[in-house]
């Protein structure tokens, strides 16, 4: 398990060394609930590789749908009481997480860059992201008001509150392996619900990690197993969590091919979803804009975390007045950007996850040429260990089928508009899915127009920032086949907790609503 001392690490720190400190063992048991870990047994086992240079880092077990009954009756135990502490205490119990995590922020993070293949400063950022939502969740946790009303009755008083809901399902994609788990984990725990987490089968060692992190807080606070969870397994273990009626909730972070499958299989027993699904994100460049700010954000948007965020830039909209401009001025930068080892500080762009993804990445360029796109730079697959590509530009049109889909993997679709910002919002909307947006443009009218109601029709919209990169504080999701869930800041803790009307009636009368005369 982890070790008591404050963790000190350097660049130098061993892979080998990183792992024992975060209790990744050679061989990892499929779950965990809370505090007690499962014995290693003869489960299907599965060995973890790293996309840097195809070298095993540990082996898991899958858990059995045996398994899945263990974690899931530990977490129904751990309610019961979870759910009478106070929500400031809860709150403290995250603030105290934090705290670990601020402990275990650069080894945690590296492993996220040995795991996943993001390069090492999105590795410790996404940690940090950890490290905020927690803090965010500890104000929260002070602040989950209800309405008061008043009642038309005499001598009657109305108000709502907020009661927990359960056993939240959390099920998490590769790609952002302990965040997307921390919006939903750190703001369920200080609504007072229980957390029982499915991480992508492509990255589970970064989970065994925060779990060992979690536990060791739940233990030195004598709480109950279960109230922070994890399941290790394949898509057979989503689908236990998504037809549970004893898990209420179920986040849901993915395909859009999962998402459907989960909302189909939870809307059956009228659960409750949070989705969080393909993106497709654009980012329109006006005439009439600071064409420095616009090619630096698009270059991060489209490569950064090789492709496979879901707020990735996959789509450019340009004006045809500066088109060639923004074309030729990308041109020169891509072949140009540090392709490599993500943990090298000098590295821009890493692996994709796994050589399936490498094939996607060709089969995209390939079709999208065959629709009559045009490869402008980029698309190569570079030989040796890894899974390392050369991220694409390609000229073509959005109605093109390889354009209207998301492909996680760095293409940036480039697309020329004529005449006014009200053409270039129509492009950008006419696809299915709709996560993030961004204009560059410093005529007012135009940024005004792409934020109104008629204007982008995204989750997230912004003006001159990318399309990546999202604070905590706002809530984070998207419409269309983006799913229509929010996660993290602004009022989302709202989802994870149940309504509750309260009338009270401190007269000696028995006055009805609307009028109603009921005599006898």
């Amino acid at each position: 398990m982890i070790t008591n001392f404050f963790v000190m690490i350097t660049s130098q720190t061993s892979i080998q060394e990183i792992l024992y400190q975060l209790g990744i063992q050679p061989e990892n048991p499929a779950y965990s609930t809370g505090q007690e870990w499962a014995k290693l047994g003869n489960r299907i086992k599965k060995t973890i590789y790293s996309p840097i240079n195809d070298e095993p880092i540990a082996t898991v077990e899958l858990a059995t749908a045996q398994d899945y009954e263990v974690v899931i009756q530990k977490a129904q135990e751990a309610f019961k009481v979870w759910q009478k502490v106070p929500a400031p205490k809860r709150g403290e119990i995250v603030r105290q997480i934090g705290e670990k995590l601020r402990a275990y922020k650069e080894p945690l993070g590296k492993l996220v860059t040995y795991e996943m293949g993001k390069i090492l400063q999105e590795g410790l950022g996404e940690v940090q992201e950890m490290i905020d939502i927690c803090d965010f969740a500890v104000g929260l946790s002070r602040q989950l008001y209800g309405l008061t009303m008043h009642s038309e009755r005499p001598m009657h008083r109305m108000y709502e509150q907020w009661h927990p809901l359960g056993v939240v399902g959390i099920i998490s994609a590769f790609n952002f392996p302990v965040a997307v788990w921390s919006w939903n984990a750190m703001i369920a725990a200080v609504c007072g619900d229980v957390c029982v987490w499915k991480p992508s089968e492509k990255t589970p060692l970064t989970a065994i990690a925060c779990q060992h992190i979690v536990a060791k807080v739940l233990r030195e606070n004598n709480l109950p197993e279960g109230i922070f969870s994890l399941i290790l397994g394949d898509a057979s273990v989503g689908e236990l969590i998504s037809n549970d009626p004893r898990v209420p909730l179920v986040s849901a972070t993915g395909s859009t091919r999962m998402g459907k499958k989960v909302a189909e299989a939870v809307a059956k027993r009228l659960g409750k979803t949070i989705l969080e699904l393909g993106g497709n994100n654009a980012i329109i460049i006006t005439e009439n804009a600071n064409l420095e700010l616009a090619i630096r954000a698009v270059v991060f948007g489209a490569v950064g975390t090789a492709g496979q965020r879901c707020t990735t830039t996959r789509r450019l909209i340009v004006n045809e007045k500066v088109y060639e401009e923004v074309k030729n001025r990308l041109l020169k930068i891509y072949p140009t950007l540090p392709i490599g080892n993500p943990l090298d500080s000098k590295t821009l762009v890493g692996p994709l996850i796994d050589k399936d993804a490498v094939r996607m990445f060709q089969q995209a360029l390939q079709k999208v040429q065959q629709e009559g796109g045009k490869l402008l730079v980029g698309g190569e697959v570079l030989e040796g260990k890894g899974n390392y590509v050369k991220p694409a530009i390609v000229e073509a049109e959005n109605h093109y089928e390889m354009v209207q889909e998301e492909t996680f993997a760095p293409i940036l679709y480039l697309i020329k508009y004529q005449g006014s910002v009200e053409n270039a919002i129509a492009i950008q909307n006419d696809v299915k899915q709709g996560l993030s947006s961004a204009i560059f443009t410093t005529n007012l009218l135009e940024a005004e127009t792409f934020l109104s109601c008629a204007g982008s029709d995204c989750g997230i919209a912004n003006v001159n920032i990318g399309t990546s990169g999202a604070e905590i504080g706002g809530a984070f999701g998207g419409e269309k086949e983006t799913g229509g869930g929010r996660e993290s800041g602004s009022d989302a803790w709202k989802a994870y907790m149940r309504r509750q009307t309260n009338t009270i009636n401190y007269s000696t009368e028995l006055p009805l609503a609307q009028g109603i005369k009921f005599d006898f």
